[in-house]
């Protein structure tokens, strides 16, 4: 099975994309100010410049990204930076997310800084592999830099993409043998800072109280309206959905039904059949990933392998937990179904950089010696 991980990865990848078309299809003719196929038009363009990476992605080699890697984490810093400057910055809904770049319009610098970050952590790993027990080359600045990128993202009040990119340099750290006794005090520390911050911040907390008491009339009126409709559209659809554009919560009542709450207007309109499969993809996307790294070659190509699988998996994890109501609402896409444009490209070129790694993990150099006399064989 390990020899067709890519095939594997690309077929689910393809459904996603094809699942996600066709639901903007049903979804976005409803949503206000803008014409009928709008988002339609804009995710086939982005979807087909994101195969264009994906492609390019696979045929050149990561050690060019490897040798470039600290470039490219000071280049993303930067642009994390300028989402807090007044003029670049394009604010919306409360949160700094996004920039203003001219010819393209709206991007969102902390979808390009997963794979950067992922990058740049495999690098060091990669130069100081004999060293990943010790306590600073181990831990302290590989740590510092995940954790630079990671609090701005933050800072964005991008929580859910801080938190699904903290998990894949996790699952990193703990591959390549960092101590225990140094992440588990530091992981508990960052929880406990974590849930002070958010009990203290009124919008934050808000959240949380309205998760918890989903059936208060007042709080479906309020903060937890898109949990609470999300659920009744899956409940409407039940086990085989009342067909494809037949949903009723898109309306106006589910908010964001194009991007974040895309799965329960998939659940309403095509049923349980279709939101298990593209649960069943993700699983499929999970164990290709982890296969291509177990057959990498060389420690680097094998931590960007398991963090890139990390950085498309934890996020649909967490975006079907929240449409579900299994977790708070975070304000995260469902990788691949979800509008946004962003998102779709960098997600496809982190599946092209898989492929890239194991189509080369099958590449042998058989070494020639010299034949200095015959044997014959009796």
């Amino acid at each position: 099975m390990t020899r067709y991980c890519s095939i594997i990865l690309c077929f689910a990848v393809a459904a996603l994309v094809v699942l996600g078309l066709i639901m903007l299809t049903s979804t976005g003719a409803w949503v206000k100010g803008f014409s009928e196929y709008h988002f339609l038009q804009r995710q086939t363009i982005m979807a087909c410049i994101g195969v264009i990476a994906a492609i390019f992605a696979s045929k050149l080699p990561l050690e060019v990204f490897r040798k470039i890697s600290p470039w490219l984490l000071a280049g993303i810093c930067i642009l994390l930076i300028c989402c807090y400057v007044p003029g670049i910055a394009d604010p919306q809904l409360g949160s700094n997310r996004w920039i203003k770049v001219p010819l393209i319009g709206q991007f969102q610098p902390s979808e390009a800084a997963k794979i950067i970050v992922i990058i740049a952590v495999a690098a060091w790993f990669a130069r100081w592999q004999t060293e990943v027990h010790t306590f600073w080359r181990g831990f302290i600045i590989p740590g510092m830099i995940a954790g630079i990128p990671i609090l701005l993202i933050a800072g964005e009040t991008d929580i859910g993409t801080s938190l699904s990119l903290s998990v894949a340099v996790g699952a990193i750290l703990f591959c390549v043998g960092t101590r225990l006794i140094y992440a588990l005090p530091t992981a508990l520390s960052v929880i406990a800072g974590a849930a002070f911050y958010i009990y203290n911040d009124p919008v934050r907390w808000s959240r949380i109280e309205a998760w918890l008491n989903l059936e208060d009339p007042v709080q479906q009126l309020g903060k937890g309206m898109q949990q609470w409709r999300g659920l009744l559209a899956l409940g409407n659809g039940g086990p085989w959905g009342v067909g494809l554009g037949n949903g009723v919560e898109k309306f106006g009542t589910l908010t964001f039904a194009h991007i974040d709450f895309i799965f329960p207007v998939v659940g309403e309109e095509l049923g349980l059949p279709c939101t298990l499969g593209v649960v069943l993809c993700y699983v499929l996307i999970a164990l290709a990933g982890c296969g291509i790294a177990l057959q990498a070659t060389t420690l680097f190509n094998r931590c960007v392998a398991l963090g890139l699988t990390c950085v498309i998996v934890v996020p649909a994890i967490q975006n079907i937990a929240v449409t579900t109501a299994l977790l708070p609402n975070d304000g995260l896409p469902l990788p691949f179904v979800s509008y946004g444009g962003t998102s779709l490209v960098f997600s496809l070129a982190a599946v092209g950089m898989l492929v890239g790694i194991h189509r080369r993990s099958f590449v042998r150099v058989t070494e020639e010696f010299p034949l200095t006399k015959q044997t014959r064989l009796r």
